[in-house]
């Protein structure tokens, strides 16, 4: 991921140095279980430790003539540590290291997005909480249905984050295992007991069946989480976006004082963050069929997932730290107008009263059928004429002789339409 796109606690998790750190704390584990089952000399494992440095040049300038990355790692780490080197990797087949290690950088990646997505649920909520009896249009088909509340809109975005917050959790303990099987996940040339104290020691995991790697429907689950994950990033940037619309503006990003909206156009201020969102949303989406289509390998192992996991771990991980870090800061800083939501629910006159009436015909005699027929025809008569819901309605005698005038004006109530908002508030801040 290129570095405009980059935060740096989430670069560094990809960083070869971090890499090849893993590599050898799983090596030096694995070593230290094998001491203590006395299948390698006592104190390996602690002179290597003290001895070894992690020099990410050599161990690349070593891999341009081996063409392996494990075997260039471990050439470099004897070329520091000495004899005792050899008994690193005893028994152990290069998946072993590299599936292990993928699974911890995922993991150290899934809690920075678990701390990102915990800064957004609080933003959220608390801007849900302010606007909660703020009154807004609600939107169907992009076309004004009835009253809700701007709060309620925020709410609905909390909620699904919440459970990417929980499905975050669960792909990062899906991914949570280790593999230290050998050759094809026999264990023919290891100990399952190694195994064991590396996953133990590392917090791992053990992997039932490993063949010889580990099963890659466990990544699969874990890209797709990201990619859930970013189409509710877009979501929420596209409703910013329509929000934001010149005959809305409901909504605007934050515009600061030296900032320029356009080349062209002097006064141009464009949702430019949430567009950006719905971009690496899409990037973020681009990593789950190629994870998907890594589950199919040949028999026990092929390397046909390898590049694709070079580039998805790192660039979906980093593109989604740096999203919902974006949205964050967008929601904390949005500017919200109150004023322009008044003014956009009384542009269509009212007209989304037209259920409360439905409904109280109904409740008064007419059939459905009959009922929906006379406020559809004063309901297209307030859009055709611009002319007030109300008054039509009050004027049409096949509706006032049901409802009184009286009473049919009582139906014109906002509040009928929030009546039920802390109920819907109280069950899903039980967080």
């Amino acid at each position: 991921m290129i570095d405009r796109y980059t935060r740096k606690e989430m670069k560094t998790i990809w960083e070869d140095y971090n890499k090849y750190s893993v590599w050898l704390k799983i090596e030096l584990a694995a070593a230290e279980a094998m001491e203590k089952l006395k299948i390698i000399p006592k104190g390996v494992s602690k002179k290597v430790k003290s001895k070894a440095k992690i020099n990410v040049k050599r161990i690349l300038e070593i891999e341009k003539n081996v063409k392996h990355d494990v075997i260039a790692f471990l050439t470099s780490i004897t070329e520091k540590a000495g004899s005792e080197a050899r008994y690193l990797h005893k028994g152990m087949t290069s998946s072993d290291v590299l599936d292990t290690c993928f699974n911890i950088q995922l993991r150290q990646s899934g809690d920075i997005l678990l701390k990102d997505l915990n800064i957004l649920l609080s933003i959220l909520k608390k801007k849900a909480l302010k606007y909660k009896f703020t009154l807004c249009i609600g939107r169907s088909h992009g076309i004004h249905a009835e009253p809700m509340t701007f709060g309620l809109k925020l709410l609905s975005h909390y909620q699904e984050f919440l459970r990417n917050y929980k499905r975050l959790e669960n792909a990062i303990e899906e991914i949570s295992t280790c593999a230290i099987s050998g050759a094809v996940g026999t264990f023919a040339n290891i100990d399952p007991r190694v195994e064991s104290y590396v996953a133990k020691k590392l917090n791992l995991k053990i992997e039932p069946v490993s063949t010889q790697i580990i099963p890659r429907d466990r990544h699969a689950l874990f890209f797709s989480t990201l990619g859930i994950i970013a189409s509710s990033i877009e979501r929420l940037a596209t409703e910013i976006r329509h929000l934001q619309r010149t005959e809305v503006l409901e909504v605007e990003e934050f515009f600061g004082k030296k900032q320029k909206g356009s080349s062209a156009m002097p006064h141009k201020k464009n949702p430019i963050l949430s567009e950006n969102l719905t971009g690496l949303a899409r990037l973020v989406r681009s990593s789950v069929i190629p994870a998907l289509e890594n589950i199919s390998l040949w028999h026990e192992r092929d390397i046909s997932h390898s590049a694709v996991e070079r580039n998805i771990g790192p660039d979906a991980t980093i593109a989604l730290d740096f999203a919902l870090c974006r949205l964050s800061n967008l929601i904390k800083e949005l500017n919200i107008y109150p004023k322009n939501m008044t003014k956009n629910l009384n542009i269509t006159n009212g007209i989304f009263f037209s259920q409360r009436v439905l409904l109280e015909l109904t409740n008064n005699g007419l059939s459905r059928e009959f009922a929906y027929k006379l406020v559809q025809k004063n309901a297209m008569k307030a859009w055709q004429n611009n002319s007030p819901f109300y008054e039509n309605v009050a004027n049409d005698k096949n509706i006032t002789n049901k409802i009184p005038v009286n009473k049919l004006k009582k139906l014109f109530n906002f509040g009928y339409h929030t009546k039920r908002i802390n109920i819907i508030f109280k069950r899903s801040l039980k967080r």
